[in-house]
C-alpha cells in the first residue's frame, strides 16, 4: 500500500523535459557564486569555454532560498536543466561549526533534499553534488578512500555538517536503486582560490591565514596562526577542482563518490600552509602559534587512486603557485573580497 501511495503522490510526478531540448545540455549549477562555482565559471569562459550543445546558468542565493521547496521548484521550472552542480551549501571554518553544529545540520538537509527531489522531479538526467573529506569517520586508518564514507561517527567538531554531507551518498544510492537515477558526488580535499571567504572568525585555513597576514603586514604586527600548526591537510585550488568538475559532469558515470585531491604525497601542515602564505605576501614580522586554540581533526589524509586511474596525467598547480595567485588576487580585490 505504501508502494502504491508513493508512486501516486503528486510530488512524484515527473516533468518531462521542454520540446525541442533533444541532444541540449543544460547546466545549473548551485552555489555558482561562490568559490568552487566562480572557478567553473573562470574555466569555461578562459580554457576553451562551454562545448557545442552546453548551455551554462550560475545561481547565487539571490536566484532562490533552497532550504524553501517552492523558491526550489520555481527555480528548476524556470531554468529547466538537464544537469546540475551542486555546490549550495551552509559552510564555515571550524570555530563556526563547533558554534553551530545544529544549523549547519538542518540547512544543509533541507538544502540537499529540496535540489536532489526537485531535480528527479524535473527528470534531470545527472546531477553532481559536492562533499567534504570531514565526512569521514574521525577514527580511521588512513589513507581513507571512498568505500569509508560510513564505518564510523565523523569529528565532533563539525559532525553536524559531515552527517548532512554524508546523507548526499545515501540520496544517491537510493535514488539509483528506486528510480535508476545517476545521481553521484565528488569529495574534494581542502579548496583554496580567488572567491574564496576570507574572514578570519568563519572562513576556512587558508582564506583565514591569508587575510590575517594581510592585516598583520599592513599594521605591522604579529601574525597569530589558530592552534599548534601540527595538523596536515591537503589542499586543492579552486580552478583545478573546476577542471575535475566539469570531467566528472561529462564523463564520469558511477553512483559511487570520487574523492578529487592531490597525492597523498602532497599533504602539508597548517605550519606549512602558513609559511607558504608568509612567503606570498613578503611579510617580514613574528608569527605566533596560539595553541589555546583548537587544531581539530589532526589529518584526514586521503587517497587520489580511485581519480588517477581515470586521470592519470592529470596535473595539479603546485602548492606554492596557486597560494601565490590566491594572495596576489586577495589583494587586488581586497574592498569586493568576502571578508
Amino acid at each position: 500500500m505504501l508502494e502504491q501511495d508513493c508512486l501516486s503522490c503528486s510530488c512524484c510526478v515527473l516533468i518531462t523535459p521542454m520540446e525541442g531540448d533533444s541532444g541540449k545540455m543544460r547546466v545549473m549549477v548551485t552555489g555558482g557564486s561562490g568559490l568552487v562555482g566562480r572557478a567553473i565559471e573562470q574555466v569555461l569562459k578562459e580554457e576553451g569555454g562551454a562545448r557545442e550543445g552546453e548551455e551554462w546558468i550560475f545561481l547565487s542565493s539571490k536566484d532562490a532560498n533552497l532550504m524553501d521547496i517552492a523558491e526550489t521548484k520555481a527555480v528548476f521550472q524556470k531554468h529547466r536543466p538537464t544537469h546540475v552542480i551542486h555546490l549550495a551549501a551552509m559552510v564555515g571554518g571550524l570555530f563556526k561549526n563547533m558554534r553551530e553544529n545544529l544549523s549547519f545540520w538542518r540547512n544543509n538537509i533541507y538544502i540537499n533534499d529540496n535540489v536532489l527531489q526537485t531535480a528527479h522531479e524535473f527528470g534531470v538526467e545527472k546531477v553532481v553534488s559536492c562533499l567534504s573529506t570531514c565526512i569521514f569517520p574521525d577514527k580511521t586508518t588512513y589513507p581513507i578512500d571512498e568505500t569509508m564514507i560510513h564505518n564510523g561517527p565523523p569529528h565532533e567538531s563539525n559532525f553536524g555538517y559531515s552527517y548532512a554531507k554524508r546523507m548526499i551518498d545515501v540520496h544517491n544510492r537510493a535514488y539509483y536503486k528506486q528510480y535508476g537515477r545517476r545521481y553521484t558526488a565528488v569529495i574534494p580535499t581542502n579548496v583554496f582560490g580567488p572567491h574564496d571567504n576570507f574572514n578570519i572568525e568563519d572562513g576556512h585555513v587558508l582564506p583565514g591565514l591569508i587575510h590575517k597576514t594581510y592585516i598583520a603586514q599592513k599594521e605591522g604586527t604579529p601574525l597569530q596562526v589558530w592552534g599548534s600548526g601540527r595538523p596536515r591537510r591537503q589542499f586543492i585550488y579552486s580552478l583545478d577542482l573546476a577542471r575535475l568538475f566539469l570531467w566528472v559532469l561529462r564523463e564520469y558515470n558511477e553512483v559511487e563518490p570520487i574523492i578529487l585531491s592531490v597525492g597523498e604525497e602532497d599533504e602539508v601542515s597548517i605550519k606549512e600552509a602558513a609559511d607558504a602564505v608568509v612567503e606570498a605576501l613578503k611579510f617580514k614580522g613574528e608569527v605566533v602559534y596560539d595553541t589555546s586554540k583548537a587544531d581539530g581533526q589532526f589529518k584526514k589524509t586521503a587517497s587520489n587512486a580511485k581519480l588517477r586511474k581515470y586521470l592519470p596525467d592529470f596535473t595539479f598547480t603546485p602548492f606554492h603557485k596557486a597560494i601565490k595567485e590566491t594572495c596576489d588576487w586577495f589583494v587586488a580585490n581586497y574592498d569586493i573580497a568576502r571578508k
